[in-house]
């Protein structure tokens, strides 16, 4: 990595070439990259907006959060999980995971770096990166000029915050889920969880343990089923019937064993997509079943309520679609995230409109001219290590054809 400088006053302008792929993102997808290509000798350079590792998991996860699928599911490539680590490691667990992943493959990202734009230039047959910092009242920006880039900021860059009527009026407090931490600040009060996913179910039940009062909204069909099945992972058995049967039978497995297991969940309020949760995880939308951990229990004995879609708010109430209304406290948006690709890489051609590779899984790593990306396949950690394997090994074969061709031209005619 060298370059120059460039400073004036409050500003100051770096422009820096890197002898391999720049890596945006710090995340579990931009460290798996960083391993592979370390296994593979590949010098690069990963740069991030935030002050840490894994921000998500560090900065925007409430506290009781254990991963959802066992922990062979979760591991990055080159370095499991300690072996004392429990089947369903905690968030704790896994930032020390990921902090000690780093250490040892020497992963050292530029933090406090805001990727502002990243253009590939046909002519010089490279990509320019821009980034920005502020430390005071000095703003600082790098260009970064490099043949590879890898995308690695992930699905989950940005807080959908959806629009409903009269929101804004409302008096009370109104979060997002990656500000929520625990219900121990909601004792006693009515709470309105907004969505029924994985975050929406488990910050109910939280809510609820701390003593809190949490309506749920369950506004679109949603597949519940058990965390596991006869003492194995859901998941883990949906794999391996995958591998032997087509996904429609699977499927049909699934549900039959869910059914028998937790009862009819519609007659609660939570209704079943018609489209089974395998074939629905496959495809474009990637929707995720949710893996109950406890929530339905509390749904069943009334501690958390289920209600339907929102019409909308005043200063102290909600106004259901039933016309139901409910007195609350506080908002929390269960809402989930989206990618921001969009924002700030000038390509048209890879990415759809809702930031996801145009391609499909296992297919949508790899573009033109030195894109790669890694941790948009909606397959969660699994997903993003296969990517991140086949992105390391394709960008060091052309690293090293490179470096080949180099020491060919240096070497002296005899």
């Amino acid at each position: 990595m060298a370059g120059g400088t460039e400073q004036n006053g409050m500003f100051s302008r770096r422009c820096v070439w890197v002898n391999g792929p720049l890596i945006i993102g710090a995340g579990p997808s931009g460290l798996a990259v960083g391993a592979c290509l370390k296994e593979q000798c590949v010098p690069f350079v990963v740069v991030d907006r935030a002050d840490c590792l894994a921000s998500l998991w560090q900065n925007r996860t409430y506290d009781r959060l254990k991963l959802h699928l066992p922990k062979q599911f979760c591991q990055l490539p080159k370095l499991p999980f300690p072996e004392d680590y429990p089947e369903y490691p905690t968030r704790k667990q896994f930032i020390q995971y990921i902090e000690s992943y780093a250490d040892h493959f020497g992963i050292k990202p530029q933090f406090n770096e805001s990727v502002e734009s990243a253009k590939y230039d046909e002519a010089a047959r490279a990509w320019r990166v821009t980034t920005v910092s502020t430390r005071g009242s000095v703003r600082s920006e790098v260009d970064y000029i490099c043949q590879w880039i890898v995308v690695a900021t992930g699905e989950n860059a940005e807080p959908v915050i959806p629009e409903i009527a009269g929101l804004g009026d409302f008096g009370g407090e109104v979060i997002h889920g990656r500000e929520y931490k625990s219900g121990k600040d909601y004792s006693g009060k009515k709470v309105l969880v907004v969505g029924c996913g994985n975050t929406g179910m488990e910050v109910s039940l939280d809510l609820c343990n701390h003593n809190a009062k949490p309506s749920m909204v369950s506004r679109s069909p949603v597949h519940v089923l058990p965390r596991e099945i006869f003492g194995k992972s859901t998941f883990d058995w949906a794999m391996m019937m995958m591998k032997w049967l087509p996904i429609w039978l699977v499927d049909k497995i699934l549900l039959t064993l869910t059914s028998f297991i937790l009862g009819d969940l519609e007659k609660y309020g939570i209704k079943k997509p018609s489209i089974g949760p395998m074939e629905l995880k496959i495809k474009d939308d990637g929707k995720t079943p949710v893996l109950d951990i406890g929530a339905l229990e509390k749904i069943r004995s009334g501690g958390i309520k289920v209600v339907p879609g929102i019409k909308k708010f005043s200063k102290t109430m909600v106004e259901l679609v039933n016309g139901q209304e409910l007195e609350i406290d506080s908002v929390i948006l269960a809402t989930g995230y989206r990618s921001n690709v969009l924002s700030w890489l000038q390509e048209t051609e890879f990415f759809s409109k809702s930031g996801y590779p145009k391609t499909p899984f296992p297919n949508g790593w790899k573009g033109k001219n030195g894109l790669y990306t890694v941790g948009f396949t909606q397959r969660g950690l699994l997903g993003a290590s296969a990517d991140a394997m086949k992105v390391a090994q394709d960008i060091a074969e052309l690293w090293k054809e490179d470096w080949n061709k180099e020491l060919k031209q240096k070497k002296p005619n005899v």
